[in-house]
């Protein structure tokens, strides 16, 4: 009897505290005619939907991340938001930041405000004393002399001579009977018209002294016919120089209308 009894194996006792140790499971082996891959799938499959222990939801993968918005470039090109938001601001702005952080003028900047004061106060300078220079330095008005030869009586034929306008202002007659004294010989008309002071042109075709201001005509005696001048021309002083010349005086006037051309130093004869 005593052999027919076998003492049954205890199991050893193991330790205090020891934590059982966990087997790994053997990887599946794919059955006769199954392809590897589909073996691999179908384990990692089962590992996503296989819930650890102790946990109470079900882990689920995590959804792909939407691709970026595709954004227009400002040179035709096309680009992601993230390179649009990296990319180097306009030129303008560029410019923009480089000027004074207190310059707000719309137009030009502080340099070109200070260079257009700078320019407009020399301007008004410079104005300023050319005007005092003027001012300092009048001109001064050389007038002819008042008295001048005119040369022998023998040099002039009848009629008008204007050799003498430009420079005197005089022309000098030559007539074989003047209306106030009555003889041949010279007298000197001041070329001045008596309306305005303009000065008149001797207009050979027509026998006269014709005024381009008014209008005002004058015959050659000096007389006044038409237009505006209230009056005749006046007569300069004419007379005889200690050399024989004619010597006109224009400081001395002779005026028709008072009775004055008969004086005789307002004729020469001749």
């Amino acid at each position: 009897m005593a052999d027919d009894i076998k003492p049954t194996a205890q199991p050893s006792a193991s330790p205090a505290g020891a934590k059982p140790v966990a087997t790994p499971h053997a990887a599946p082996q794919p059955a006769a005619g199954v392809p590897a891959a589909a073996v691999a799938a179908a384990g990692a499959g089962a590992a996503t939907t296989a819930a650890p222990a102790g946990a109470g939801h079900a882990v689920r993968p995590a959804a792909p991340r939407p691709a970026p918005p595709v954004l227009p470039d400002l040179q035709g090109k096309t680009t992601t938001a993230a390179a649009a938001s990296t990319k180097a601001p306009a030129p303008a702005a560029a410019s923009a930041t480089t000027r004074d952080p207190d310059d707000t003028s719309p137009l030009l900047t502080r340099r070109a405000w200070m260079g257009l004061a700078w320019g407009a106060f020399s301007a008004a300078s410079a104005a300023a004393l050319a005007a005092t220079g003027r001012f300092m330095f009048p001109n001064v008005l050389n007038e002819p002399p008042q008295q001048f030869k005119a040369g022998f009586p023998n040099e002039y034929g009848m009629g008008v001579d204007e050799r003498w306008k430009e420079k005197f202002g005089v022309w000098l007659v030559r007539t074989p009977d003047d209306v106030a004294a009555h003889a041949s010989g010279f007298f000197a008309l001041i070329s001045t018209c008596t309306h305005l002071g303009c000065t008149p042109n001797y207009l050979a075709a027509e026998n006269k002294f014709k005024c381009p201001c008014h209008g005002s005509g004058f015959r050659l005696t000096g007389i006044n016919f038409e237009g505006p001048a209230p009056r005749p021309l006046e007569r300069a002083r004419v007379v005889t120089a200690d050399d024989g010349q004619i010597l006109v005086d224009k400081s001395r006037h002779f005026q028709y209308e008072l009775g004055q051309w008969t004086d005789p130093e307002a004729f020469l004869k001749a």
